[in-house]
C-alpha cells in the first residue's frame, strides 16, 4: 500500500537521516579527500615518470608548497570570519624587498631582526586593512583589493627597478630556503610546525572559536557578546603579520627580490584555502585543510609539467577546482544544516 509520504515524493525520515549523516561526515572530513587526491595525482604521475617521486622532486614539491601554506594560515583566519584578504601577495613582496634592502645595507644584521622587520611591515599593513574594514565598515574585498595595488605601488616606487641579488644575502639566511634535515627541507619543517601551532590554536583558544562564530552568523555573534569588530581586526593583523614573515621566507628560498615579488600569490592562496575545505562564506574550515590544499595545487602544477601538459592549463585547472570546491561546500552546507537543526530540536 502506498503511503502518504511516498505519494508526496518526500524521502522517508530514515533515508533523510542517512543522507544527512553522510553529508555531515563529508563536511567534517574533507581533508581525507584532499589526501586521497594527492595520492592519486602522485601515483598517476609517477607511473608516467618515476623521477617524480625522487627525493629531490619531493623536496621541491614540499618547499614550493610551504610558502603558500604559510600564507594560507592567515588567509584561513580571515575567511573564517566571512572576510577576505587580497593584499597578502603585495605584503609578502614589500616585506621580502625590505629584508633584502636591510641585508644589502647592513650585512651583519642578525637574522631574527630581519624577520621582525618583515613581520612588523606585515602587521602595519594588517592594521590598515583591519581598521578600514571594522571602523569605516567598508567590505573587505574592496579594501584589500585597494591596498593590494597601494602596497604594490609603494614597493615599485621604493625598488625603482632595482633588484637585491643573492650576493647581498648571508649564507645562513639562504640556508633557510634550501637547507635540509635528514632529507626534509627546512621550509617544510617550518610550514609543518606553523600549521600545527595554528591548528592547535584554532581548536583551543576562545578567540579562535569567536572567529568561527562570527563567520557563521555575525549578528548572532554580536548578540552573544562577542566583540566582532575587534576579532575581525585581529584576524587582519594576524594575516598581515604572517604574510610579512612569509616574505622573509620567500626571499630565503628564491634568493633575489624585486618589485614584482609575490604578484598573484593572493589568488593561489585563496584557491588553496577554498580547495582545502575552508568555506568561502565563512564559519567553517581548518588550517590543516588549507595547507593540504596548497600542497595539492602545487603537486598538480608540477605533475602537469612532468607529463608535458602546457602550463596554460595550470590556472584553468586551479580555477576549475576553486569553482568545484565552492559548489561542493554549498551543497554539503545545505545538506548538513537541516541535520544540525534536527539534532538540536531532538535534544531540546
Amino acid at each position: 500500500m502506498t503511503t502518504t509520504v511516498e505519494r508526496s515524493g518526500i524521502p522517508p525520515l530514515e533515508g533523510r537521516s542517512r543522507s544527512h549523516a553522510v553529508a555531515e561526515l563529508l563536511f567534517r572530513f574533507r581533508e581525507l579527500g584532499i589526501v586521497l587526491a594527492l595520492v592519486i595525482v602522485v601515483g598517476a604521475t609517477a607511473l608516467d615518470n618515476h623521477r617524480f617521486v625522487s627525493s629531490t622532486s619531493l623536496q621541491q614539491l614540499l618547499s614550493g608548497a610551504s610558502i603558500i601554506a604559510l600564507l594560507a594560515i592567515g588567509e584561513t583566519i580571515v575567511i573564517v570570519t566571512r572576510n577576505v584578504d587580497l593584499s597578502i601577495g603585495s605584503i609578502l613582496g614589500i616585506s621580502a624587498y625590505a629584508v633584502g634592502v636591510t641585508f644589502a645595507h647592513h650585512p651583519d644584521v642578525p637574522i631574527p631582526v630581519v624577520f621582525l622587520v618583515a613581520g612588523g611591515i606585515g602587521v602595519a599593513c594588517g592594521i590598515v586593512n583591519g581598521a578600514i574594514v571594522t571602523i569605516a565598515r567598508v567590505p573587505s574585498l574592496v579594501v584589500t583589493l585597494g591596498t593590494l595595488y597601494v602596497i604594490r605601488g609603494i614597493d615599485a616606487a621604493w625598488a625603482g627597478g632595482n633588484q637585491v641579488g643573492a650576493a647581498s644575502l648571508p649564507d645562513s639566511f639562504g640556508k633557510i630556503g634550501y637547507g635540509t634535515i635528514l632529507g626534509v627541507p627546512y621550509l617544510g619543517i617550518v610550514a609543518v610546525v606553523a600549521v600545527a601551532i595554528a591548528t592547535y590554536a584554532m581548536r583551543t583558544f576562545r578567540t579562535a572559536r569567536d572567529f568561527y562564530a562570527i563567520g557563521s552568523n555575525p549578528e548572532a555573534a554580536r548578540l552573544a557578546g562577542i566583540p566582532v569588530g575587534r576579532r575581525v581586526f585581529l584576524a587582519f593583523v594576524l594575516s598581515g603579520g604572517i604574510a610579512g614573515l612569509a616574505g622573509a621566507v620567500w626571499l630565503s628560498y628564491f634568493g633575489s627580490v624585486d618589485s614584482i615579488a609575490g604578484a598573484g600569490y593572493e589568488f593561489q592562496v585563496i584557491a588553496a584555502v577554498v580547495v582545502g575545505g575552508v568555506a568561502i562564506f565563512g564559519g567553517s574550515g581548518t588550517v590543516l585543510g588549507a595547507a593540504l590544499g596548497a600542497l595539492l595545487l602545487n603537486t598538480i602544477d608540477s605533475a602537469l609539467v612532468v607529463v608535458k601538459v602546457s602550463s596554460n592549463w595550470n590556472q584553468a585547472l586551479a580555477g576549475a577546482l576553486l569553482v568545484g570546491a565552492i559548489a561542493f561546500d554549498r551543497l554539503i552546507a545545505v545538506r548538513v544544516a537541516p541535520a544540525f537543526r534536527t539534532r538540536r530540536s531532538a535534544r531540546g
